[in-house]
């Protein structure tokens, strides 16, 4: 499907930027990609023009690009609002009232954005808003969908609940179909009761448990942050894909999850060249099996791989034929054959030992929090990172928005998926300090199953840094590591699998191992990372004194078995400009301390951005020059409020030469050989 596509923001990226011909050429075809392969435009001018009379819905693109049908209508604007602090809303009628203020979804009340910008607690919030389903969805059902509310969601449509969901990250839905007199043209109002309680053990991510954004935390984002969307759908509704590539036999396994099996159904999957011709078609019977399965072989000569810079794609079309061959549903998808594979220490994509030089990102902007301000505030982050000399990211602590996935497929930038865990710990004595509970593993299960389909995704991660002693006993920590790992391997065997990145690894012989080092010093980093060749890699512990705990030496995790090891954390050099001035007209001597509410990053500042340079590159290279390391992450992409360690600003300006962090990244790993 082709789309107008809004030119990309280019505030990042100023015309006269000397970039590699490669680069522009990469950044050029994502777009072309994006204008095949993206949703198409929301019904009925979207969500609201009566709530906003000038028709600026926010955040305005389909928020599922890689599995879409022309029925969907966005619900993000205006919609009315109330802040319920002792969580007594239902108790005194909320669901059947009007609310005494108005917000801007999909947009945290924590923000500026969102017209609120209350920053304290917020222990509940409400949401309601009044709409009508398009009058041209006969046949269809209206689905009602979030893409994600922090942290416990209740709904209700007209009176009626429809849905209940615990966890900020993920997205659930509810059929309105089922209500009484819902059908085309039908008013509908939606009410929306957030809990996000903040004294209990709860995926948070970033977001601080102290009222201020401090340390390595962020402000806290309650309620919708993401786009809110009906979908109209028929009764006979393909509910999803699970598309696996194979590299070795030029396919795809798909599998489609069906509403009911209608005798005489068919599934038919067509494979084209974006905005161009068609390369494959295969089909099924769609009434023997829950989720019919096929295979769809690419022809020799329409192979093309996915890879790091190559984004290589393919166009789905995705379609349930009754017996006469009327088309009963329709979606649109696209897929990538990549493949991962592992031998030892090596970690291969594509059968390369490709050197994985990832970024941490955090995902956060100065006015919005976790939600991306726009589709181009995405596309930003990625460019700069490569124009950097990185090839992909860990997505930090939390779940991406879908779109951010789907640009990474379109530009060729790899991405390990990941979960918000953060929230866990100080709920217990030492060694039983971490308390994740069930729904960690329900909502980590859900994210896989939303984002098995991104060929950028070639490593899964469900936890980080879980610091907790290994002892004697086995805790809720190991029993939560596992069935998380375990619940990864089941649904997706194709990706590796990273326990917990940095400190606690408990699954004995996981995928991958990692560590995380924020020493400053070069020549104490390369000592410390010396041990990997005699199979005594860095390792995250504590220091304990004999007698503070039985059977515990202060390590965080099982012993190191031989896999695959990157250092997945390091750097995280603090540098701003203009403190950096003020600390040495101070002339204050202890360079280490700071105000961590205010400013913070790790170790000692370096005092000017020429030994930043040349800290960066001193520690990347111990890095590039081990050939059994296949990659590592720099801290971080961006500065976020007071964490002063990105390679650019929080609102993306050139802090830095990026070109020379590139020209220090671009030299050939050893693992590459």
């Amino acid at each position: 499907m082709s789309t107008t596509r809004p030119t990309p923001d280019q505030a990042a990226l100023p015309e006269n930027l000397d970039l590699p011909e490669s680069l522009t050429a990469l950044f050029a075809r994502a777009e072309e990609l994006a204008g095949h392969l993206d949703g198409p435009p929301s019904a009925a001018s979207a969500a609201g023009e009566a709530a906003d009379p000038a028709g600026a819905v926010p955040r305005p693109e389909h928020p599922r690009p890689q599995f879409h049908r022309p029925t969907w209508m966005s619900l993000n604007g205006t919609w009315q609002f109330q802040i319920d602090q002792g969580d007594s809303g239902r108790e005194r009628g909320l669901v059947d009232s009007e609310l005494d203020s108005q917000i801007l979804v999909p947009f945290a009340p924590e923000t500026e954005a969102s017209g609120i910008g209350n920053r304290d607690f917020l222990e509940a919030v409400w949401y309601r808003r009044t709409i009508t389903v398009p009058t041209d969805w006969d046949g269809l059902r209206p689905i009602l969908r979030f893409e994600a509310v922090d942290h416990e969601a209740t709904v209700w449509v007209n009176g009626t609940e429809v849905a209940r969901h615990r966890g900020g990250f993920t997205p659930f839905s509810a059929d309105l179909s089922t209500l009484e007199g819902v059908g085309p043209g039908s008013e509908l109002t939606i009410v929306v009761r957030a809990r996000d309680p903040h004294d209990v053990p709860q995926a948070r991510g970033k977001q601080s448990n102290w009222f201020h954004s401090t340390h390595a935390s962020y402000h806290r984002t309650t309620g919708i942050w993401q786009t809110v969307w009906l979908e109209g759908v028929p009764a006979d509704e393909i509910g999803s894909l699970r598309i696996i590539p194979s590299l070795a036999s030029g396919s795809f396994a798909i599998d489609a999850p069906l509403s009911r099996s209608t005798p005489g159904t068919r599934l038919e999957v067509i494979a084209h060249v974006p905005g161009g011709e068609e390369v494959a078609r295969a089909e099924v019977r769609a009434d023997l099996d829950l989720a019919p399965h096929l295979e769809l072989v690419i022809p020799a000569e329409h192979v093309r791989v996915w890879g790091p810079g190559s984004p290589e794609l393919y166009a789905l079309q995705v379609r349930l034929l009754d017996a006469d061959g009327q088309v009963l549903d329709e979606a649109a998808s696209y897929a990538g054959l990549r493949s991962t594979s592992l031998n030892a220490h090596e970690f291969r994509i594509n059968g390369e030992k490709v050197f994985q030089r990832l970024v941490l990102d955090q995902g956060y902007w100065e006015d919005t929090f976790m939600t991306s301000p726009s589709d181009e505030a995405m596309t930003t982050d990625i460019r700069l990172a490569l124009e950097a000399g990185f090839n992909g990211a860990r997505l930090h602590q939390k779940v991406f928005e879908q779109r951010m996935l789907f640009w990474a497929d379109l530009y060729g930038y790899l991405t390990w998926g990941e979960f918000g865990d953060w929230g866990a710990s100080g709920s217990g004595a030492m060694g039983h300090n971490q308390q994740p509970t069930a729904s960690f593993v329900a909502e980590w299960v859900q994210a896989v199953a939303r984002d098995i389909n991104h060929p950028s995704i070639v490593g899964w991660c469900p936890l980080n840094e879980t610091h907790q002693v290994l002892h004697d006993r086995l805790t809720q920590l190991d029993d939560v590591t596992q069935a998380m790992y375990d619940a990864t391997k089941l649904a997706d065997p194709t990706r590796p699998v990273l326990d917990a990145s940095g400190y606690s690894h408990r699954v004995r012989g996981a995928d991958v191992y990692d560590s995380h080092s924020y020493e400053q010093d070069v020549e104490a980093f390369r000592t410390e990372q010396s041990g990997l060749a005699e199979g005594t890699p860095f390792v995250n512990r504590r220091e304990l004194a004999p007698d503070d705990m039985p059977f515990a030496d202060g390590a965080f995790s099982l012993a190191y078995a031989g896999q695959p090891y990157f250092v997945s954390e390091y750097g995280g050099i603090w540098w701003n400009e203009e403190e950096a001035r003020r600390a040495a007209e101070a002339a204050a001597g202890d360079r280490t301390g700071n105000d961590q509410a205010a400013s913070w990053g790790y170790g000692e500042r370096v005092r000017s951005e020429e030994q930043l340079y040349e800290r960066f590159e001193g520690l990347t290279r111990v890095l590039l020059e081990d050939p059994l390391m296949f990659g590592y992450c720099y801290t971080q992409m961006t500065d976020v409020f007071q964490e002063k360690n990105g390679i650019v600003d929080f609102d993306r300006g050139r802090k830095l030469d990026l070109a020379r962090l590139r020209a220090v990244q671009q030299q050939r790993a050893a693992y590459e050989g």
